[in-house]
């Protein structure tokens, strides 16, 4: 089931999408968890205006979860995950456009898979860890390269507005352990990897985590990026597509301020 977050005229709601007919849906994410959700009007996807898929109170991310890439940033690959948030101002959707700052000179695209929480989540084992995932999403850990680096820690050059997009969707019925991934650049294939491939699987990070916070309905985890991470100029596209969920489009634009 792909569930989506809309906007029509000055209402927003979660919602089921089908083809090209949206299902509005009754409640939060919670009841969709929890499938106590109503099914309400009926619209062409043309109707509305679809938004991020979910809006969480964090974006916990996780560093270096892939071997090859931990290479390719000679930084070495930690023993256990490597964490660090983003803030939810970060979020946009598909289709939106990503902000370039004035006062970085890189800017990176970092194409990841996106765990979805559907029910408080605190101090779980892997083996339980997930009954508490709602669904999965495409994720771009946009990265101010230059400002990472410099700061000789991740929060400012992760933080900018418009530097998490999400979506399309989030597809509930998918297991994470194998699907491909792929980004592209301006339609060239940058990133191509599988999520097989992470050091930490899906079930892992979300028991390591809900042991140092509770992770909250709507929050995000992002598993890490594949090796063949690159710098964006404005006016780029870049695409996250990854098996069974579909394709993440945004544009890099230019800001002065």
């Amino acid at each position: 089931m792909k569930i989506a977050r809309a906007r029509k005229g000055n209402e927003e709601f979660y919602c089921i999408v089908e083809s090209s007919t949206v299902i509005r849906l009754s409640g939060g994410l919670e009841q969709i968890f929890d499938n106590t959700y109503q099914t309400l009007n009926t619209y062409h996807k043309s109707e509305v205006e679809f938004l991020a898929p979910c809006m969480p109170s964090k974006i916990v991310c996780v560093g270096k979860n892939y071997s090859e890439h931990a290479k390719e940033m000679n930084e070495g690959e930690p023993a256990e995950p490597l964490l660090f948030l983003k803030p939810n101002t970060c979020i946009i959707g598909d289709g939106c456009e990503i902000e370039y700052p004035s006062i970085s000179k890189r800017v990176d695209y970092e194409g990841e898979l996106g765990v979805v929480i559907g029910a408080v989540c605190k101090k779980v084992g892997e083996a339980e860890a997930l009954d508490y995932v709602l669904g999965y999403t495409c994720l771009n850990d946009v990265t101010a390269r230059d400002i990472q680096k410099s700061d000789m820690q991740w929060t400012r050059g992760k933080s900018f507005d418009t530097f998490c997009p999400i979506g399309p969707f989030i597809e509930t019925e998918l297991k994470p352990d194998r699907l491909q991934i792929v980004t592209r650049l301006n339609g060239e294939i940058k990133q191509k990897s599988n999520t097989a491939h992470m050091t930490h699987s899906v079930k892992k990070l979300i028991s390591y985590i809900s042991q140092v916070m509770t992770l909250l309905p709507g929050d995000i985890i992002a598993t890490g990026t594949p090796e063949g991470i690159g710098a964006m100029q404005a006016g780029d596209e870049v695409e996250v597509e990854i098996e069974g969920i579909g394709i993440l489009r945004n544009r890099v634009v230019i800001i002065n301020s």
